[in-house]
């Protein structure tokens, strides 16, 4: 899976709105678009803000790993 994908899954997995993951992460709402859309990508701090908010690993989010934390078992 894709970076966009993960993000788009983890939205939809807590029952959010993009409009309110972009106004709690300090993003425009068509920039977290673009990063949902595929279209464009976050940089290193925000990739950050943005495994925190949903608790997940960066390799997680990024498709690197099926672990969502460390000590997740799958």
């Amino acid at each position: 899976m894709h970076f966009n994908e993960i993000l788009r899954n983890l939205i939809e997995d807590r029952d959010l709105t993009q409009k309110q993951v972009a106004k709690d992460l300090g993003v425009a709402p068509s920039t977290l678009g673009g990063y949902v859309q595929g279209t464009s990508e976050p940089d290193y701090e925000t990739l950050i803000s943005i495994a925190k908010y949903f608790d997940v690993s960066i390799d997680y989010i990024l498709g690197n790993s099926a672990i969502k934390q460390k000590g997740d078992i799958i």
